[in-house]
């Protein structure tokens, strides 16, 4: 079919709302979320990508009205509409290229995107939400990131969040022989722990509801004292730590005041003059912001690692303005092969018609020479001269199609069908002249928007 829609996005990320909006505009699940989006009347297709630091929603719809309509109601759990941006079709696509190529991280560059881009198209499939236009889209952005990373020096230094809190924690106090707590064994409890190990950190442990997942995390660390214990253990663990990195995908806090102070509600530190940072990396907050106000406990959260990240953006300046190079140039290919799927799609049914033809009249013509001793070499003959004829004459046509789609002239593209007719399959389906047509009303409705 041919690609008559427009992809209008929406987003919630790290730039434009606090932690507190991306946790009210987190879905239960990816997949859960393009279902739904799927399920709205007029929506297409649909992709999102839900992480720590970012909720962003792809759709496909022929008006996009219907697109901006549709994400509202999908992002209408934030209670303000400033965090929420809404981007049209140009804007949407580049913008989700740059999203995998690590330039609207919170680490300029950062390698765990990618992985998180691919995981959240997997889950689209699985929903039903990748089709004509968002299936070149998606992949021609993991195709981007990909190169970024392995072309230019994007991904040289601070790489992923993990290793931004290690660096934000060892600005407060010493890294090296402090004892190291990590709550959560997902991908981002992972790199923070192996961050942590080669900061040299004394003692290193990983608390998670299921401790044979932490032990997984860690057999690919290599420590001296590394070990994995139940979230329970949080109780006794959290007084001896000197840096806790937190990063589950818990609905509330998991580390609490009650991990910091004893019975007697006063501070659980060994000394006074103990110096412990919690560093808070879960979407929503896993560390209950009160600890903040504890004596000699510093709480930082994902607002705060943008002043860590600021100096690995300076670095890789250079290599972000060619990765922006990258993306516009891929940019410019993916609109090319958006047209070349509308033309080749037109000219697919412009020879199909002309077959149909030439094989209608080609039987006419056999039949009335059934007298005539026609040998099967003689008939392949006549046979091959109906096809020369139709491809010589559709040459010149199917040309002036290709490059009508390249300078988007839907009148030729039009005429072209009104001529050859080619309204065949299911009768109570469009036409492909009704979907050419309709794509030509999304452009146009489209362009207006722009203008406005």
């Amino acid at each position: 079919m041919i690609p008559a829609g427009v992809v209008t996005a929406g987003r919630v990320t790290h730039e434009s709302g606090t932690v507190d909006d991306l946790a009210a505009a987190s879905p239960d699940s990816q997949q859960a979320a393009v279902a739904d989006l799927c399920s709205v009347p007029e929506i297409d297709e649909a992709y999102v990508l839900s992480t720590c630091n970012r909720v962003e929603a792809y759709v496909v719809s022929a008006d996009p009205v219907i697109g901006r309509t549709a994400l509202s109601e999908f992002f209408a759990g934030v209670d303000d509409d400033d965090p929420l941006v809404i981007t049209d079709h140009d804007d949407s696509l580049t913008h989700l290229l740059r999203v995998a190529a690590g330039l609207e991280s919170v680490v300029l560059g950062e390698d765990q995107i990618i992985g998180q881009v691919r995981t959240a198209y997997e889950d689209a499939r699985a929903a039903g939400g990748i089709g004509t236009m968002l299936e070149p889209a998606v992949t021609k952005a993991i195709h981007v990131g990909e190169r970024a990373r392995t072309e230019t020096e994007i991904n040289e230094g601070v790489v992923s969040l993990g290793s931004a809190a290690t660096r934000l924690a060892g600005q407060t106090l010493p890294l090296e022989g402090a004892n190291a707590l990590v709550v959560g064994a997902g991908e981002m409890g992972q790199l923070a722990a192996r961050s942590l190990a080669d900061a040299s950190v004394d003692e290193l442990v990983v608390s998670n509801r299921t401790v044979s997942r932490a032990e997984h995390l860690l057999s690919d660390i290599e420590h001296d004292d590394v070990r994995a214990v139940p979230l329970e253990s949080l109780d006794t663990l959290a007084t001896s730590a000197d840096v806790i990195v937190a990063a589950t995908g818990s609905d509330e806090p998991v580390v609490g005041r009650q991990h910091f102070v004893g019975t007697d509600g006063e501070d659980a530190a060994s000394t006074p003059e103990d110096e412990r940072v919690v560093v808070d990396l879960g979407q929503p907050r896993d560390v209950d912001p009160a600890i903040d106000a504890l004596d000699d406990v510093t709480v930082y959260d994902l607002d705060d690692l943008e002043t860590i990240t600021e100096e690995t953006r300076e670095q890789r300046a250079d290599a972000a303005r060619e990765v922006e190079a990258m993306i516009d140039h891929e940019f410019d290919l993916l609109c090319e092969q958006y047209k070349r799927a509308r033309a080749d799609e037109v000219i697919g049914a412009m020879y199909e018609s002309a077959a149909r033809i030439k094989q209608r009249e080609l039987e006419t013509a056999l039949s009335q020479l059934e007298g005539e001793s026609f040998t099967p070499a003689q008939r392949e003959v006549v046979e091959a001269m109906a096809d020369a004829l139709v491809n010589q004459l559709l040459a010149p046509p199917t040309r002036s199609l290709r490059e009508a789609a390249a300078e988007d002239d839907w009148s030729t593209i039009n005429t072209a069908l009104q001529l050859f007719d080619p309204d065949f399959g299911d009768e109570d389906g469009p036409s492909l002249l009704e979907r050419t047509q309709a794509a030509q009303r999304t452009e146009a409705a489209f362009e207006a928007t722009d203008d406005d």
